[in-house]
């Protein structure tokens, strides 16, 4: 039975890459048959993968079994549990829709576009299959190749400045990480214990007392360089508005979709197990960073006049949203976090098409030249109000759950030993983040779509196109006759369009089967933090406590026990001891490590 996955696994990462092989050799104008084809043939071998899969509720690995070594302890092993599965579902589904989004908006250079776009995707499967960081950290840092390539060469007029951005800035952290990750290996192999680049071993290992708390404090720094910036967490964010505002429409869809839930997983999957005190002692610090990129680029977004960059930047604000839920360190806010993951992927993804949609009509983005579309684009319309409901976590849309399952776990993470899930975060904090990403989120999203979509019809100018299709000679009428695109959405592009919107409606209505399997891993990734939380609250109150004996004062014991109140319906109660106990249908809301 263990042979069924690592074949069908391997089938994924080799069948893209086949792809590619096939369009460098076929016509031009099959190009981007093949990679659409390549695409949906991935997408049905993940579908039969999910079918199989024995534990989606255990919080287990499948396959659980180890490879050969290839060479110095490093080897290529695969495997997936229900979170890194949601994932690699997420990835499946979106590149075949962004690929086929993509038909009229690239008209040079097709080959080169769709064979890039299958090497993306394979390495991506490949970060998220790997148990070896070696091979996860292969998979992790070569999705900057194709990306780099796709926003240089077919970006707009800023292209060669996006792209280096991007690379210096993702390349320049990955390393920091990897040499993170090779000295945990290093140091165990120091120890007499033979070399090994598992990730299990290296969890293990660092955790152990055989590695220093000073170790793992550094360690865990230079794991979060290069994560927090492909995530990207403020400040190191500045590289992503401009890429995605010069990357071509099926380039913003995957960078917002899933590339950049590599960095978000890769704190979930490598980082948060592997040095729970580090990740506690340095947890206050990425909470007020969460905070301030919730609140303050949210600010950023209302002076922004170009769509796709204001989308671009309230994709930092969103993330921010689900490093909080992370850092939360309880089951509700894990899993609200991972499931924030897969919620942004679906409504930013279809915005940047939507919006995608919208340039290659008018050759703009700029919200001053356009509004009152909905007269001549009702489906596009409609398509366009509906993702924006999704994004400002409207009730009954998937993104509702996950982002205010992400604020409960921070209401819940109060600094108390006295309860079974303590934090550093509280209802303070949790009140600010709010604020910042449900009114000021709701406001300049909605004021975006109340200009392009409502009011008077404002067209751009004959002969006044700009952007990457502009630079690349495409013809600009102005009008509605661009590369024979009808006035509103054509046939494809609505089929591209209406599985997310129809997904979307699906995890708003029914998110309890993502969330169940979720509940299982987001416990056994923070199992450790309850008692690392608690260490480091006891220091906290020893070090106030030896503060004012030397003041010469009485310093009266610290406790910090606020009244657990009821929110979201009933879901969430209190105990009587002050902590708070979830009726969310997960295992892991009530498990104690």
């Amino acid at each position: 039975m263990s042979s069924l996955p690592s074949n069908l696994m391997a089938a994924m990462l080799l069948l893209p890459l086949i792809g590619a092989g096939i369009i460098a050799a076929a016509p031009r104008l099959l190009a981007k048959h093949i990679a659409v084809g390549s695409s949906l043939a991935v997408f049905a071998i993940s579908i039969m993968l999910a079918w199989q899969f024995p534990e989606w509720t255990s919080g287990r690995f499948w396959p659980n079994n180890s490879a050969s070594e290839l060479a110095l302890g490093v080897s290529f092993t695969l495997g997936i549990d229900s979170v890194s599965l949601l994932l690699i579902l997420l990835t499946t589904f979106l590149t075949p829709l962004a690929l086929l989004g993509s038909y009229t908006s690239v008209a040079h250079r097709e080959r080169e576009f769709y064979a890039w776009f299958l090497v993306l995707l394979s390495a991506m499967l490949l970060a998220f299959m790997a148990r070896d960081v070696i091979a996860f950290y292969v998979g992790y840092e070569f999705t900057i190749v194709p990306m780099l390539f796709l926003i240089a060469i077919f970006g707009g007029d800023n292209r060669r400045y996006a792209a280096i951005k991007f690379f210096v800035f993702t390349f320049v952290a990955s390393v920091i990480t990897l040499s993170g990750l090779i000295y945990v290996a290093a140091a165990r192999a120091q120890t007499g214990l033979p070399w090994s680049f598992g990730l299990a071993e290296l969890q293990s290992f660092a955790q152990s007392n055989d590695f220093s708390d000073t170790q793992r404090y550094w360690v865990f720094v230079a794991m979060m360089i290069g994560f927090c910036v492909k995530v990207p967490f403020f400040p190191v964010h500045s590289w992503l508005p401009l890429a995605h505002d010069q990357a071509p429409t099926g380039g913003s869809v995957i960078l917002a979709g899933t590339l950049l839930k590599l960095g978000t997983y890769g704190i979930y999957r490598v980082a948060l197990p592997m040095a729970p005190g580090a990740a506690v002692e340095i947890a206050p610090l990425l909470i007020t960073f969460c905070i301030i990129a919730i609140v303050a680029i949210s600010l950023v977004c209302f002076a922004q006049k170009d769509v796709k960059r204001l989308v671009a930047y309230s994709s930092v604000s969103h993330m921010g949203v689900a490093m909080l839920g992370m850092l939360a360190l309880n089951p509700v806010g894990v899993s609200g976090s991972v499931l924030y993951m897969i919620n942004h992927g679906l409504s930013t993804g279809a915005l940047f098409l939507c919006i995608g949609m919208m340039y290659e009509r008018y050759h703009t983005k700029d919200m001053d030249k356009l509004g009152g579309l909905a007269k001549k684009m009702p489906i596009w319309a409609f398509f366009m109000v509906f993702f924006t409901m999704t994004s400002v976590g409207l009730p009954g849309l998937n993104g509702f759950v996950s982002e205010v399952m992400c604020l409960l776990g921070a209401f819940s993470a109060r600094p108390s030993t006295a309860l079974e899930w303590p934090g550093l975060i509280g209802p303070r904090w949790m009140l600010i983040a709010g604020v910042g990403s449900v009114i000021f989120g709701a406001l300049y999203m909605l004021y975006m779509v109340g200009r392009v979509v409502w009011g008077p019809l404002k067209e751009p100018g004959h002969g006044h196109g700009h952007g990457h299709e502009s630079s690349h000679g495409h013809a600009h009428a102005g009008g509605h006759d661009n590369h024979g695109l009808p006035p509103d959405l054509s046939a494809r592009e609505v089929v591209t369009l209406a599985p997310i919107a129809a997904l979307c409606l699906f995890l708003g209505v029914q998110p309890w089967y993502v969330l169940d399997a979720i509940g299982p891993s987001a416990t056994t990734t923070i199992a450790a933090y309850p008692e690392a939380v608690k260490n480091y609250l006891r220091t906290q109150q020893e070090a106030e406590a030896a503060k004012g004996s030397l003041a010469g004062e009485t310093t009266p014991e610290i406790t910090v026990s606020p009244d657990a109140t009821s929110a979201t319906g009933g879901r969430i109660s209190s105990l009587s001891d002050g902590s708070a106990t979830s009726h969310l249908p997960i295992s892991s809301a009530t498990a104690t490590p």
